[in-house]
């Protein structure tokens, strides 16, 4: 069993700084490229974020030179560190992280799951 738990959300003003953190534990071998998404009401989820296993990262236009996304491989955590932060960035984020699964033996194979989702609201 394999858990994704996402924590930092909250309520912020505009302009302010918010970070998320996505610590993944359970039967884990490795784990590949880890990102961000978030979806807000009437919208589909889009990609805020992703890092692969080597630190190569990708971002959404709308959060370039705001956000930064890291990883702890030793944790197999990562984090989404969130500056400036306007109202159109309300959202539910949502942690996903591509795993190969552990048997207490040998790996398995490929998955890829999601977090509960952290509510984040910025305020006007």
């Amino acid at each position: 069993q394999v858990q994704l738990v996402e924590s930092g959300g909250g309520l912020v003003q505009a302009g302010g700084p918010l970070r998320l953190s996505c610590a993944v534990s359970g039967s884990i071998f490795s784990i590949n490229a880890m990102g961000w998404y978030r979806q807000a009401p009437g919208k589909q989820r889009e990609l805020v974020a992703a890092i692969t296993s080597g630190g190569s990262t990708n971002y959404a236009d709308s959060v370039k030179g705001r956000f930064t996304i890291s990883r702890d491989n030793a944790k197999n955590t990562v984090y989404l560190q969130m500056n400036s932060l306007k109202p159109e960035d309300t959202a539910v984020y949502y942690c996903n992280a591509d795993y190969v699964g552990w048997d207490g033996l040998a790996p398995t194979r490929d998955y890829d799951d999601w977090g509960q989702g952290t509510q984040v609201t910025v305020s006007s």
